[in-house]
């Protein structure tokens, strides 16, 4: 029995004044979160939340739709909350994401509008309203790499040469996050994460927001967890992004160049916190599905650390682990 959709669909009837509906899974994350798009009758359609409370909050999503809707960037509206319990009514953005329809023909133009939406969520920046990227946040991240990634995903156990030599680079990393302005930051704009729907895109998954680097969500954009695209097309966006933030007054750093190696380096801290995170979803939260992208993040993360001499001694780290890990299926880099 699923004592908690029992009370939710006791919930959803009664904040739908009796109305008949019908519910069915709508999507699925690597959270404890349940999604359920409600269908009534008259055709009206939303999407119920199920974030059991001491596992998840609903209390931050609340606040950044918010701030995205007050932004102009097309977030779900909250028609209806119980906190205590965990439940929400949102409205419904559909079902296409940008990742089940992007294709060389179509990314132009989704990338157009996304790229859109950011600037305009950056702009709406106001102090106080999020939690800080800071540096105990920038760290904690890191460390998912050597503790679940190499530790427990591969099985290795870093010499005290290796771990001194990871140590420093995760300083040069979090270094160049602190140094860059602070605007707010959706943590995970990713094509999975936007939906093709009018106004274009609409955004989710967004409750882990914060305060913190300029660069952090379009790097997060360009170099997905699952589709990656040639460096041509990559430098394209991210030129086409610099170019509409200079012009909206955002403070990307003047210089393209420069800006472009700071967008790497932000990078690169994301591409190991999510190989940490997707092993740990493997291992600790028996969803192993996330395994089979970690080779991309792993491509990622070398090209950018062969591109930057102060990054080199992570692409000779990779290849003394890669030489020391177990051989066998699933061990890829």
């Amino acid at each position: 029995m699923d004592a908690r959709l029992e009370a939710l669909e006791r919930w959803l009837s009664a904040k739908l004044d009796g109305a008949a509906f019908s519910l069915a899974s709508a999507s699925e994350d690597a959270s404890f979160r349940r999604y359920f798009r409600v269908r009534l009758e008259d055709g009206r359609s939303y999407i119920a939340m199920d974030a059991p409370p001491g596992k998840e909050d609903c209390r931050p999503f609340v606040h950044v739709a918010g701030l995205l809707r007050a932004a102009g960037v097309n977030a779900p509206a909250v028609h209806a909350q119980d906190l205590d319990s965990g439940y929400l009514l949102l409205g419904d953005l559909g079902s296409r994401t940008y990742l089940s329809v992007l294709d060389d023909g179509n990314a132009p133009a989704l990338f157009r509008d996304a790229i859109g939406a950011l600037v305009r969520w950056q702009l709406a920046t106001r102090e106080q309203e999020l939690p800080p990227y800071d540096e105990a946040l920038l760290r904690r991240e890191l460390e998912l790499f050597p503790q679940w990634y190499i530790g427990r995903h591969l099985e290795v156990t870093l010499s005290a040469a290796q771990r001194e030599s990871l140590d420093e680079l995760f300083a040069r990393l979090v270094a160049n996050a602190l140094a860059q302005p602070r605007v707010f930051v959706h943590r995970d704009y990713m094509p999975r994460n936007l939906m093709v729907c009018e106004p274009n895109p609409g955004v989710l998954d967004f409750q882990d927001a914060v305060i913190g680097p300029i660069c952090y969500d379009i790097v997060s954009l360009v170099r997905d967890a699952f589709v990656s695209w040639e460096e041509e097309r990559v430098l394209d966006w991210c030129a086409r992004y610099w170019e509409g933030a200079k012009k909206a007054g955002l403070p990307v750093n003047p210089d393209f160049a420069h800006f472009y190696r700071e967008l790497e380096w932000m990078g690169l801290q994301r591409h190991l916190k999510v190989l940490g995170i997707f092993a740990r979803l493997t291992y600790r939260d028996g969803k192993s599905k996330y395994l089979e992208d970690t080779p991309r993040f792993v491509r990622y993360a070398r090209a950018v650390a062969e591109r930057y001499g102060p990054l080199a001694p992570l692409a000779r780290l990779l290849d003394e682990i890669e030489g020391c890990a177990p051989q066998r299926a699933g061990y890829t880099f």
